[in-house]
């Protein structure tokens, strides 16, 4: 186990790189399993959660290749279906949540795929039935095994069909679009998702050989085909990580730069930023924030108090809205903030009302951030990382903090951040990593 020791109070000055997408690597790492001949992938993010699902690749003989540091070629031409109805790879895939993309690419090039209920951030309830209705829509048996807790999904041959997704659900869509492009026939989703990252999952489809149209809408059309080839594939910056860094510019009243941040593709999150108040300049692909001493929550047209919600793309990513949290504790004004897709992300704020801030958690999905205007100052703590999110958010909010943090748990932080501390501390971050 590992700790995050932060003395706050310091201001940050500098450019950083956010990471490849985390949410992508998932997805199109587990769609390298749809070809037997070579995929590479670059830009990859040295995190825990990619690095296992790398791993879990090669423990069924998919052979992986690490060209550089970022860049992996994969090639699935041996892989191991005996390995991967055992009882080792079945517990393997009950600690990591990007496991269930394996699913749909399995299913779709070997008909009969098993996977252990995954594993994860503790975030509240996320049904896997998205997933599950899709291939049945498309001809799969599905079996639950109550006391084995383990998913078998199998077919002969899977068929194009219509279906309309009872919800919106990003690695739903990812794992139906990917049994899909190998189905007889056309499919037909809509109300699938259609984030950044699906687009790239799609496009990388497409240079496979796939014909996938409706990319960057709610309605895909598939035709089915009968193989797919390699490709070479890029990631996008991390939209989550470079969230982060602007509200930690913000927190800080530290002068950032952000390389290379994919601005066409944020969406609405630079704007939700700036509805907290917060300054920024694009210069090119690059997002610069000022100092910022002091910044002023906006208010509706009528006066009212600032409503900040998660939605489905293009709507506000749920996974930034932890962040947001913690920069309005030292805006001018107050917010609501509710976090509609998950019950339990916001029980990390009684960490913020212990280290000063002025929170009103109504009940698990909102909470009123009454801000300070920095004219009290959070206190340092010793916490633990709930999970990714909250714990980027309380490092940010110990960065800031007068005194000495220690944040514990922060495995959870390395799920989803690149050696934080060290590209931090080449901002001028006093933090270090130490063992217990």
């Amino acid at each position: 186990m590992a700790s995050f020791i932060i003395e706050g109070g310091y201001k940050l000055h500098g450019e950083i790189v956010p990471q490849g997408a985390k949410n992508e690597a998932l997805e199109v790492i587990s769609a390298t399993l749809l070809t037997s001949e070579p995929v590479t992938i670059s830009n990859i993010p040295d995190i825990l959660d990619v690095n296992n699902q790398i791993q879990l690749l090669r423990e069924i003989q998919v052979k992986v290749t690490q060209n550089a540091p970022d860049t992996y070629t994969f090639q699935a031409d041996e892989v191991d279906l005996n390995y991967m109805q055992s009882d080792a790879f079945l517990k393997k895939c009950s600690s990591l949540r990007g496991s269930v993309l394996m699913l749909g690419p399995i299913l779709a090039r070997f008909g009969r795929a098993l996977v252990s209920k995954p594993g994860g951030d503790k975030i509240g309830r996320r049904r896997l039935d998205t997933h599950f209705l899709g291939f049945q829509k498309l001809g799969a048996k599905f079996l639950f095994d109550n006391n084995q807790e383990y998913y078998e999904i199998s077919a002969p041959e899977l068929q194009g069909t219509y279906m309309l997704l009872d919800e919106a659900s990003v690695t739903g869509t990812a794992n139906i679009v990917m049994a899909a492009v190998l189905a007889k026939g056309t499919t037909t989703i809509y109300n699938a998702a259609c984030e950044p990252y699906i687009q790239q999952l799609c496009t990388m489809l497409n240079n496979m050989g796939a014909r996938i149209s409706g990319i960057a809408s709610n309605l895909l059309t598939i035709e089915g085909v009968e193989s797919l080839h390699g490709c070479e594939h890029r990631l996008l910056p991390d939209m989550i990580e470079v969230g982060s860094f602007i509200g930690m510019a913000a927190m800080t009243a530290s002068e950032i730069t952000i390389k290379g941040a994919g601005i066409e593709r944020l969406g609405i999150i630079p704007d939700a930023f700036r509805r907290l108040g917060i300054q920024m300049e694009m210069r090119g692909d690059d997002i610069f924030i000022p100092v910022q001493e002091h910044y002023q929550i906006d208010s509706f047209i009528d006066g009212t108090i600032m409503t900040l919600a998660d939605a489905p793309w293009p709507g506000l990513t749920p996974d930034l809205l932890s962040v947001m949290l913690v920069v309005a504790t030292q805006a001018k004004g107050s917010v609501l903030f509710h976090q509609k897709m998950f019950e339990s992300r916001l029980f990390f704020v009684d960490k913020l009302i212990d280290m000063g801030a002025q929170i009103i958690l109504c009940d698990p999905h909102r909470a009123v951030v009454i801000g300070h205007d920095r004219n009290h100052q959070l206190r340092g703590r010793r916490m633990a990382s709930p999970d990714i999110r909250a714990g980027i958010a309380l490092l940010i909010a110990a960065l800031s903090a007068e005194g000495v943090s220690r944040i514990s748990n922060i495995e959870q932080i390395d799920r989803g951040y690149q050696n934080i501390e060290n590209r931090l501390r080449a901002l001028g971050a006093h933090i270090s990593r130490v063992q217990i």
